[in-house]
């Protein structure tokens, strides 16, 4: 995931944080007592700095429950095997509050590393109802949503506007206009996150969904993915690959590579998270002022997207439990995740502020996120999920190379998704 820097907000932050968040000075002297005191903040790699001034607010309001912000490098990966290696280690670890990948919720939980919540201490009502489902585990909650996010295919709506062509709703129509419009233009036709990361599970699960397939079930008990459905959505991105409306670069692409590529005028089409949106259509970029935003498309119609985003979770050995819940509540109120968006744009997860005129004008991909969100699934959920993203990662690359047939690749995973869940 990435972020852009929105400046001029700071006064905000102390104004939300005096307005219901603050420890007042009586209260400052318990802070030491009963599970209060200063935290530690663990999340992946902030590239543009929007959160430290949130935490800066939090501690100028709270000098009893200072914040340290850890940052972890901003691969997914890399900030997984640090939090995990340091999770492992039992005690009371580096970090007290995890900024963690929706999909490691079941993962963390099922370890033990992370405790459960109340879920009457947050307002998760006033959350996008599907984001809620990313943060329980075995009927409990485990963490709070921090932000959301669902992928969008973004596309060139000038070049489309002077074919006379809608953008894609099918997958037949993307095909078609990535294979014919696009060369007119010197372009390349569509481009995803295809490297052999976290981002190709996220592709190939939105090419299985969309479909109409699934990969496990039972959280993670059942293996389900070998089906006519994730055949056909593996293939419909093998056969761009081999047949080049998929440029083979995209084969190195994650979200950055992907989106510069996007913004530097050299793709048609993209799938990617709304910031790359919000990037490319800033001023400066190549192709400010000339892109749209529309839900991926499916083999009939709408697709689906998976559910992105973060949790936040209490390392089950923290050493300031309810100051940790505290800081959680005040990253997930009303206010301040109206500033996630404005100086982060992230996608919040309070339900409201996609319905808010300012933000829509300001962010005109809001009522599409939002549709995006609603429909969206999770990944597979599993508590050995690492297991399972590397497995689907190294069959799929496979199947996009064309080392295996997209029907070899789907039931060679079958089985050693098999094997992941038997243990």
């Amino acid at each position: 995931m990435r972020w852009i820097r929105t400046a001029g907000r700071g006064l905000l932050v102390l104004a939300v944080v005096m307005s219901g968040y603050v420890a007042s000075g009586a209260r400052a002297d318990e802070t030491a007592r009963g599970g209060r005191g200063p935290l530690t903040l663990a999340t992946a790699g902030d590239l543009t700095g929007y959160l430290g001034p949130l935490l800066r607010g939090w501690n100028r309001s709270h000098p009893g429950e200072k914040v340290t912000l850890v940052e972890l490098p901003d691969s997914a990966d890399e900030t997984h095997a640090q939090m995990t290696t340091d999770l492992r280690g039992g005690d009371r670890g580096r970090f007290d509050v995890l900024n963690i990948d929706v999909d490691w919720t079941s993962e963390f939980a099922a370890a033990g590393w992370i405790r459960p919540l109340p879920r009457d201490r947050f307002p998760l009502d006033a959350f996008l109802h599907p984001v809620v489902d990313t943060a329980t585990y075995d009927g409990r909650l485990y963490a709070v949503p921090y932000v959301t996010n669902a992928g969008l295919l973004l596309y060139r709506k000038d070049i489309l506007d002077k074919e006379g062509v809608p953008p894609p709703h099918t997958w037949a129509e993307l095909e078609r206009d990535a294979r014919t419009i696009a060369p007119k233009y010197g372009l390349g036709g569509y481009a995803g996150q295809f490297l052999p990361y976290e981002g190709l599970t996220v592709n190939a699960a939105e090419a299985v969904y969309s479909a109409g397939g699934t990969i496990l079930g039972g959280e993670g008990t059942r293996v389900t993915v070998d089906s006519a459905a994730a055949r056909e959505g593996i293939g419909f991105l093998a056969r761009g690959i081999r047949e080049g409306w998929i440029p083979r670069q995209a084969l190195t692409y994650k979200e950055e590579e992907s989106k510069q590529a996007f913004q530097d005028g050299g793709l048609l089409f993209l799938r990617n998270w709304p910031y790359a949106y919000a990037v490319a259509a800033e001023k400066g970029s190549k192709v400010a002022g000339r892109i749209g935003a529309v839900p991926l498309p499916g083999p009939g119609g709408p697709g689906t997207s998976v559910l992105g985003g973060s949790n936040l979770a209490i390392n089950a050995h923290a050493r300031h439990p309810d100051s940790a819940a505290r800081l959680i509540a005040y990253l997930t109120s009303g206010p301040v995740q109206r500033q996630v968006l404005t100086r982060g744009a992230l996608p919040p997860v309070r339900a409201a502020l996609y319905e808010d005129p300012a933000l829509v004008r300001r962010f005109p991909y809001l009522p599409t996120l939002r549709t995006a969100v609603l429909t969206a699934r999770p990944r597979p959920k599993s508590p050995h999920y690492d297991q399972v993203s590397l497995a689907v990662q190294a069959v799929v690359q496979d199947a996009l190379t064309g080392r295996q047939t997209p029907g070899q690749a789907v039931r060679r995973l079958a089985r050693e998704l098999d094997a992941i869940a038997r243990g």
